[in-house]
């Protein structure tokens, strides 16, 4: 049968640990019974090197060596035979200079000549080695034998069996084996502990679809009209998609760094930093409106979703607007119905002279009112804003005043933004002036032209901003709009409070400033009520007759 390679992860982490601690294992023991053979026939040689020694150091061994003939029964023979049982020695052999030998475990070796060269231990050298004599293999040591004088009489071979070394080898093998296998089953558990933790996490995917996956999730993140930030458990960025680095304004190099070093202080790095908490977070990025979702992830990280709610958001003020147009034209339907209601009793009593100056009056003051603005903003989506602005101003009880210094007669380069800007003031001051009792409330805008630079001015007779709210009102979700279930902290009874849905008009102002190279403030009124200001630089393209050159509101040069 053919045996099939495992394909999912945590199998082919596993059989790999699993052969990788086994040969690693095998190698290691090799590598330790390797030396240990060396080391066991260095030990046996030394042990009959000073066996040997110590017999060539007796005394009377070299005076009976002189003395007496090679015999079995001799003195030679019953010294070595002494020494040999009392060590534990294989052979102990006593020669002369001849290398006949003088003692012998067997004693009918006694008289003859020995079976290896002695020439080295008798020009006074020590020898060890592991060599084959008549005894078989042995560990074997020889020294050269001295009388008084110290002449060399002799040499004295002692040796070592090499069954009893290889035996100690033999002996260490079990022990060696056990604690190999010990540790080869903790590696094993450990692998089998790793893999299967391997296999919760992978979720039983195969290797070949890793690649896949990630390919696919590549396609998915950077395809996709929805901004993705993942942060990993210390608030690094760990990914981030091309959308998110449109969004935000982030360049390539944003993975890995901390979210601090690549957005500034702000709603917007507090929101995707998890500092506040809810579900579909509003925040402002360079002029656009975001929606943000964050949603932790196991690991201690989270995953962070933007969407760019921009022009959903102007479209939401477009219908706003259009609906207090609507509400307003309802208004002046019942008015135009009152009106002629009166023309006709005008007529059905035969005053036509009265109808026709009553007629004149009520069309020629609506004229009025719009060719002022026209004449004095000449955008004509400016103007029309103006001209809508002032109908629902006037349906909800507070005139919009244009301001006689009021005076826009350049072309502004994108009247949209101005368009932004002048709506989201208007429509707070007009809340703000019809929520504050005052005899007389109104609005009132202002215009100018300073080159090319458009300053906007919108003032209201509310409750106005108190200074130590003067920055924070421009903040991303920050409204001082009335929310019922709230109690009333705020100027004015209003309640003051970070709220989703509200808080985005004057930070876009803000931004919109900001994108420009300009500013936007709120002052005091004098009489009461707040001064908005915005200065956008560049908004407003050259004079047609003097290209390049920005004109002042009084024709001169800037």
């Amino acid at each position: 049968m053919r045996i099939r390679r495992p394909r999912r992860v945590f199998a082919q982490v596993l059989t790999a640990q699993v052969t990788l601690t086994t040969g690693v294992m095998v190698l290691a023991t090799g590598l330790f019974l390797a030396p240990l053979s060396s080391q066991l026939d260095d030990q046996a040689m030394r042990r009959a090197l000073s066996i040997a020694q110590t017999t060539a150091a007796e005394p009377d061994l070299a005076r009976e060596l002189a003395a007496t003939a090679p015999d079995a029964h001799g003195p030679v023979q019953a010294d070595a035979e002494r020494i040999r049982k009392a060590t534990g020695a294989l052979y102990i052999v006593v020669m002369d200079t001849r290398g006949v030998r003088w003692s012998h475990t067997n004693p009918a070796e006694i008289g003859r000549h020995v079976s290896t060269d002695p020439s080295r231990t008798l020009a006074g050298r020590q020898v060890r080695q592991i060599d084959t004599g008549t005894l078989g293999r042995s560990a074997r040591a020889k020294v050269p034998l001295r009388d008084d004088r110290g002449r060399i009489i002799g040499a004295v071979s002692v040796g070592i069996a090499y069954d009893s070394v290889h035996s100690r080898l033999l002996g260490t093998i079990p022990a060696v084996l056990r604690y190999a296998g010990a540790a080869l089953a903790v590696g094993v558990l450990a692998a089998l502990v790793l893999a299967r933790g391997l296999r919760r996490r992978t979720h039983g995917v195969a290797f070949a679809d890793i690649s896949a996956l990630l390919d696919e999730r590549e396609a998915m993140l950077h395809g996709i009209r929805e901004g993705v930030v993942a942060f990993d458990r210390r608030g690094r960025i760990r990914l981030v998609n091309d959308e998110a680095e449109r969004l935000l304004g982030l360049d390539g190099q944003a993975a890995g760094r901390a979210l601090d070093e690549v957005l500034a202080p702000g709603r917007t790095t507090d929101v995707l930093a998890g500092r506040v908490a809810g579900a579909d977070l509003l925040a402002v990025s360079g002029g656009r409106v975001l929606v943000a979702n964050r949603m932790p992830t196991p690991d201690g990280g989270a995953v962070v979703t933007l969407r760019d709610r921009t022009e959903l958001e102007l479209l939401g003020r477009e219908l706003d607007s259009t609906q207090g147009l609507l509400d307003a034209l309802r208004a002046q339907d019942h008015e135009h119905a009152n009106q002629l209601h009166t023309l006709r009793g005008l007529l059905e009593l035969g005053r036509h002279d009265t109808a026709v100056a009553f007629v004149t009056e009520v069309t020629s003051a609506q004229r009025t009112s719009a060719e002022q603005i026209a004449e004095r903003v000449h955008d004509p989506l400016l103007s029309a804003l103006l001209v809508g602005k002032a109908a629902i101003a006037a349906e909800r009880g507070v005139p919009l005043r244009v301001s006689p210094a009021t005076l826009l007669p350049d072309a502004v380069v994108d009247p949209r933004d101005l368009v932004t800007v002048l709506g989201n003031l208007i429509d707070n001051a007009l809340d703000a002036a019809a929520g504050h009792r005052r005899a007389e409330p109104f609005v009132e805008v202002e215009l100018q032209a300073e080159g090319s630079t458009a300053v906007l001015r919108v003032s209201d007779t509310g409750a106005g901003v108190p200074p130590e709210l003067r920055e924070r009102i421009f903040a991303e979700g920050w409204s001082t709009k009335a929310v019922p279930p709230a109690p009333a902290d705020g100027p004015s009874g209003r309640s003051v409070a970070f709220h989703r849905g509200r808080g985005i008009g004057l930070a876009l102002v803000r931004r919109l400033a900001e994108r420009y190279g300009g500013m936007a403030r709120v002052t005091a009124r004098a009489g009461g009520g707040a001064v908005f200001t915005v200065v956008l630089p560049e908004a407003l393209a050259p004079p047609a007759d003097s290209p390049g050159r920005a004109l002042t509101t009084t024709g001169e040069p800037r």
